[in-house]
């Protein structure tokens, strides 16, 4: 919201090189004639300062109250809860922003292979799902979702480890490496595709424990993503986070929201509050299944002590990688 006098000090940078900054939903400009030509636009038309893509999102999702939280599930996952004043996690395991919305805060996790992670799995183990799902004209992943449901609540005890790319949130690593454990003669392909599914909430819930243990109170979460198309990994999400999840009467909330900004930047809303009350509203509510709740929070624990056990063999097993890939050359 402004320009940090000790950081341009330090850099020798003037004050007055730098732009004035604006709050999201303010008027910042102007369409000029070149851009109008470029556009199809009206010379004029306001242009608002707009937000970062998940400060948008939030806003396009409603976030913009205490107790609300988002989840995206996409290539990468990511938890946006909405604060008042700005809040720090100790060990920077999350990420404070500025909200899109004026004089509030935000609090995000990021986990990089959330639906990344499911994708991995039909483009390694799910084959046959994308051949009959090109013959039968249907989404590879429905059918993988579908295989995933005949498995039970748990897997069984088979627990997957998301971290195909490394890890961000709560684990900043790029030596952490996926990882299925617990595997044994009864499990087959519906247990690793619903393990896969189980391994990306559980990592999704490790924000939101974060955000709980900073005293935020969590009553609602509003999925989207691709992920959050699918009843079951709705399910399994809503069950793992033991809360009510939600999904709302918007696809693509980056943009939804941007546009809401624009919205009260050119007086169609007093702000951005009322932008998301008038323009929001929920569409699906999924409740978590007691039993499967009370399972999940007794693997999630097993979940959480895994990295820490393995943390040790994957940086072990990078070096060595690393190694071999270089020559030999340290």
């Amino acid at each position: 919201r402004s320009w940090s006098e000790e950081m341009l000090e330090a850099l020798d940078i003037p004050t007055e090189w730098l732009p004035e900054c604006y709050e999201s939903p303010v008027v910042s400009g102007q369409i000029s004639q070149t851009a109008a030509e470029a556009t199809g636009l009206k010379v004029g038309t306001p242009v608002v300062g707009g937000g970062g893509d998940q400060a948008a999102q939030a806003v396009g999702s409603g976030i913009i109250e205490t107790g609300l939280v988002s989840v995206t599930v996409g290539t990468s996952g990511v938890v946006f809860a909405y604060t008042d004043e700005f809040v720090v996690e100790p060990e920077g395991r999350l990420h404070a922003f500025c909200h899109a919305a004026p004089n509030k805060w935000h609090l995000m996790g990021v986990m990089l292979s959330a639906g990344g992670s499911f994708r991995w799995f039909r483009d390694t183990l799910g084959q046959m799902e994308k051949e009959i799902a090109r013959l039968i004209g249907r989404d590879p992943y429905e059918l993988l979702t579908e295989e995933a449901a005949r498995a039970p609540v748990g897997s069984e005890g088979l627990i997957f480890l998301p971290y195909l790319t490394g890890e961000r949130t709560p684990y900043p690593d790029p030596n952490a490496r996926g990882v299925f454990m617990g595997l044994t003669l009864r499990h087959d392909k519906s247990h690793l595709c619903r393990a896969v599914l189980e391994g990306v909430a559980y990592g999704l819930r490790d924000s939101l424990e974060l955000m709980k243990d900073l005293g935020l109170e969590i009553r609602q979460i509003r999925a989207s993503g691709g992920g959050a198309r699918s009843d079951l990994w709705r399910q399994i999400l809503a069950d793992v986070f033991d809360t009510e999840l939600v999904v709302i009467n918007v696809t693509e909330g980056a943009a939804y929201g941007a546009a809401l900004l624009a919205g009260v930047g050119a007086g169609v809303y007093e702000d951005v509050a009322e932008a998301c009350q008038q323009a929001i509203e929920v569409v699906r509510r999924t409740e978590p299944v007691r039993e499967n709740a009370a399972l999940y929070g007794e693997l999630y624990p097993v979940y959480r002590a895994l990295y820490g056990a393995l943390k040790p063999g994957f940086d072990q097993v990078s070096q060595i990688v690393a190694r071999r890939a270089t020559g030999g050359i340290e």
